[in-house]
């Protein structure tokens, strides 16, 4: 009898860990498709009004289609040469492709007159496809963004997200539920340049931000807390940009 009860533990214990699996395997993904602007300050203004007008009515008639979940456009706060960011998302990497493609004809067909001011503004770009590794539960995100890129040894960046999942998302979920934040997101490389690792964050205001990103670092790389110090020789440098969230739009859940 005591051999039967073990091995019913155990069957048990295997059911419950296999059904565990299945669900992470099954979890939705979520891919973001981002574009960094190179532009000329003198014109960027002029290049948000032809977003609004031209693009924004497109990316949100392929949310209403289903072809992307969401979408944004930020503008330069402070960081470095990027000026602007357009970003999309969808459940993979060839829904984002389908997506570019089928977001070309339409912007064409809205626009059919346009004398690609825009391009003549911003006339360099990076692209970057990213996909979402963790992020706080979907609700409404802050109109200030802070955004972190990393350069990381690719050798042990996996291990980095093991650290972010593990160790650093229950802080940020803390900083949401308190007020601090209104989103947070942890996302890797696939496409594109040097950074490996995105981490990101928003508030209501950049002043709310800005105080509790300075709280979030010191609770994160304080002395007794060792996950942040061995984050740190994984992914030891970084860039940081703050980002006007000027719009977005997501899919109705």
């Amino acid at each position: 009898m005591h051999y039967l009860k073990q091995s019913m533990i155990l069957l048990s214990l295997i059911a419950v860990a296999s059904t565990t699996l299945a669900q992470e395997e099954a979890a939705p993904k979520t891919f973001t498709y981002a574009t960094y602007f190179n532009c000329d300050v003198t014109g960027q203004d002029r290049v948000d009004e032809l977003f609004t007008k031209e693009s924004a009515p497109v990316f949100d008639a392929m949310v209403k289609d289903g072809l992307i979940s969401n979408w944004g456009w930020l503008a330069h706060h402070t960081g470095g040469k990027w000026r602007r960011v357009q970003y999309y998302q969808a459940p993979s990497v060839n829904a984002l492709l389908d997506a570019q493609e089928e977001m070309d004809k339409r912007m064409t067909a809205a626009n059919p007159s346009s004398n690609d001011e825009f391009g003549k503004i911003c006339n360099a770009h990076d692209d970057y496809i990213w996909e979402v590794v963790a992020n706080s539960p979907a609700g409404s995100r802050g109109k200030a963004g802070f955004s972190v890129y990393y350069t990381c040894d690719e050798m042990k960046e996996e291990r980095a997200d093991e650290i972010f999942k593990k160790d650093f998302a229950p802080i940020f979920d803390k900083y949401v539920a308190e007020g601090k934040f209104s989103s947070w997101g942890w996302s890797s490389h696939l496409i594109g340049g040097e950074y490996r690792r995105l981490q990101t964050m928003t508030a209501p205001d950049f002043k709310t931000l800005l105080d509790a990103r300075a709280q979030l670092i010191d609770e994160m790389y304080s002395d007794d807390f060792k996950p942040g110090a061995e984050f740190n020789t994984i992914c030891g440098s970084h860039v940081d940009y703050l980002w006007d969230i000027q719009l977005e739009s997501a899919a109705k859940k």
